[in-house]
């Protein structure tokens, strides 16, 4: 594929610091992708050079359990661009099992936009339909508004459900307020988050989202659901903090959900591009700013991409 966008995610960040992530040097990151198909393998038979397709960033083998079952995001085979291999940080970047995970782009929807979609919103967007399961109506927490946290707040607003956004960022919050969140919550001044959210929500959240990762967030999402809520766990947890303690107590005692969410299937893309298409979500809006690559390494490197709000977008090499 010839890059014409790619995102810098906080995931690559991770890989650069060697959070958990096993990385062969030399290496090159990048998998928020869009751009166009500049050479086609010989079993690849639902494509051709010039379409205009991004990509999931984890990328399914196509044929074994899990893939024939429409869940490609748990491939025991999965490969994942700028993690298992060289990805998106370059003019142009190979993707295997192409008719499995490539999704075609519809000419309406600009490259810089799509390479927003691969990670932050699409992951956001299966946390928030398919594992939240949040309905019109009801309450969700969410905790963290970075670029999954804000995908997620827009995500969640468009269905008519109630957004409780939290973060320790002023500026943050407001973006959240902006797109759609109902309520906003600084985490850093409050004793008792559960009771805080509980005031907010009339009772507690219905569903809870940690898009952060840490075993902070991740304790504040499940003590203040009501009984019968939903945690979603998103961010990754690392290093120290890969095997948290979690109050299995208080999940018995109030019949509490804990649900994973790790990317999203490309056979569930259409769905996203077509609410897009029709104006019920504009991704575009959380677009930052757009940079060229010979920046991309030094923000990188230096965690100013993930400082403010809005999503960083490589568009120009």
């Amino acid at each position: 594929m010839a890059v014409k966008a790619n995102g810098v995610c906080r995931s690559d960040w991770h890989g650069w610091m060697g959070h958990d992530i096993d990385i062969t040097l030399p290496h090159v990151p990048g998998h928020e992708l869009s751009g166009v198909i500049a050479a086609v393998g010989s079993e690849v038979r639902k494509w051709q050079i010039g379409d205009r397709v991004t990509s999931p960033f984890i990328c399914g083998c196509g044929t074994c359990r899990e893939c024939e079952s429409g869940n490609s995001q748990v491939c025991s085979r999965q490969e994942q661009p700028g993690f298992t291999h060289w990805g998106a940080f370059a003019e142009f970047v190979a993707l295997r099992y192409a008719d499995t995970n490539l999704v075609a782009l519809p000419d309406s929807l600009d490259f810089t936009t799509a390479a927003a979609l691969g990670c932050r919103f699409a992951t956001a967007y299966r946390a928030v339909v398919a594992q939240a399961r949040v309905v019109e109506g009801e309450w969700l927490a969410i905790h963290g508004c970075g670029g999954v946290g804000l995908s997620a707040v827009m995500i969640a607003a468009a269905r008519g459900v109630q957004v409780l956004a939290v973060d320790i960022d002023d500026v943050k919050l407001a973006y959240a307020r902006s797109i759609g969140a109902t309520a906003t919550l600084r985490a850093d001044r409050v004793d008792d988050m559960a009771r805080a959210v509980a005031d907010l929500t009339d009772g507690g959240a219905h569903a809870s989202i940690d898009a952060v990762g840490g075993t902070r967030q991740m304790r504040a999402s499940i003590d203040s659901l009501r009984p019968r809520g939903r945690h979603v766990q998103v961010g990754l947890l690392v290093a120290d903090e890969s095997e948290p303690a979690v109050p299995m107590d208080r999940v018995v005692r109030h019949e509490l959900e804990i649900r994973g969410s790790h990317g999203m299937q490309a056979h569930v893309y259409p769905e996203m591009l077509d609410e897009i298409a029709n104006g019920l979500l504009d991704p575009a809006k959380l677009i930052g700013r757009s940079v060229g690559l010979q920046n991309a390494v030094d923000l990188l490197v230096s965690e100013e991409a993930f400082a403010n709000a809005g999503v960083i977008v490589i568009d120009h090499f």
